[in-house]
């Protein structure tokens, strides 16, 4: 079946999606918070992040379990150290508080660690460590979803992870910085959304059933839906399974404990709210480096790895952060793609929230 893709002006479709949660009820400036994260994440290559999430998000405010613009409650204030409730925030709005009380600690100690709880989903966990490296410092970020429970472990076929991102940011100068920003699952629950809407494809072996052999097919996350259907990954039989064998199920593990069980969010299990738990820590690398090896040789090392000779003819040694920005450009001169019934979905939404469905996609639509 062939899927039609719509091709979108970037700056036409952050209007327009700020438009559908100020009609949803956001402030203004959440709404361009949201909606921005959201559309830099479709420019990332990162559709499983970018505005996919609009009906879900609207949906998850009107059964409250999300909230319009809350501000975070400071539970723990050491001097290097904050653990801080998001208080069922939109995830954008109250991690990015999160990440500006982590830099301010780390600005004034060197070293900084904050436990972010009870947050709606994050995104793109990059955001967070490019706002960080935009500063000079270096992050590491655990994540996990409390109510989530998607993954596979390593040798099973039944839930126990969620999809648990686990995320570093370096800042290199006069570059862009290495943001190293990953699912410990073979896939995103995201990227299966994707694909259960006519977008890219899953690879073979991303889910596995409970006759414990590999598939592709978005219907073992989902169960039965229609095209326009608000996806729930609750119902299905199968599972997303974890990356690297036994390696990458030991990270999800620890991305459990950090971002769930040492913040305070809880560790993933099957009848609770969703919840993104957060789990930073924030380095200046100008108090661990008086020599000031730490900016060249970051410089030095990126340029001998990218020197690498590609395995394929016309290939190219990307380094973490690479096809972001490669993707952004193209998308930018391009359009951002999306299959024609997410789409569809984006208008219905706006539609109920009072715009209307005409002037919606025409001013959107490249």
């Amino acid at each position: 079946m062939t899927i039609k893709i719509v091709l979108l002006d970037a700056t036409k479709l952050r209007d327009f999606v700020k438009q559908i949660f100020t009609n949803a009820g956001c402030s203004q400036t959440e709404s361009e918070l949201v909606a921005r994260l959201l559309v830099e994440s479709n420019l990332a290559g990162h559709d499983s992040h970018g505005v996919i999430r609009v009906p879900r998000y609207v949906q998850m405010m009107r059964d409250q379990l999300i909230f319009a613009d809350q501000k975070v409650e400071l539970l723990v204030d050491a001097p290097a150290l904050a653990l801080v409730d998001g208080k069922y925030g939109f995830g954008q709005t109250v991690a990015l508080q999160a990440t500006e009380i982590g830099i301010r600690k780390c600005r004034q100690t060197g070293l900084s660690a904050v436990a972010l709880r009870n947050a709606g989903h994050i995104g793109r966990v990059a955001d967070w460590a490019e706002l960080a490296a935009a500063e000079g410092f270096v992050s590491v970020h655990f994540v996990n979803g409390a109510g989530s429970v998607m993954v596979a472990p390593f040798g099973s076929y039944e839930r126990r992870f969620s999809t648990a991102p686990y995320c570093v940011g370096v800042p290199v100068p006069d570059a862009p910085p290495l943001i190293l920003d990953f699912a410990t699952s073979v896939v995103a629950e995201g990227k299966v959304l994707v694909a259960s809407q006519g977008g890219k494809q899953l690879r073979p072996d991303a889910l596995i059933g409970p006759d414990g052999k590999p598939s592709n097919d978005p219907h073992l996350l989902y169960g039965e839906y229609d095209e326009t259907s608000l996806r729930d990954p609750r119902v299905g039989d199968g599972a997303i399974r974890a990356f690297g064998e036994h390696k990458g199920s030991g990270l999800a593990m620890m991305c459990e404990i950090l971002g769930g069980a040492l913040t305070g969010n809880g560790c993933t299990k099957p009848g609770r709210r969703f919840t993104n738990g957060m789990f930073s820590f924030y380095v200046d690398p100008v108090r661990v480096d008086p020599d000031e090896l730490f900016p060249k040789e970051v410089s030095r090392y990126v340029a001998f790895v990218k020197q690498a000779k590609p395995s394929e003819p016309r290939g190219h040694t990307l380094v973490p952060g690479d096809p972001e920005v490669l993707s952004k450009e193209k998308r930018l001169r391009d359009g951002i793609p999306l299959p024609e019934n997410t789409w569809q979905s984006i208008v219905e939404t706006a539609v109920s929230v009072g715009i209307e469905e005409a002037p919606a996609a025409k001013a959107t639509q490249t």
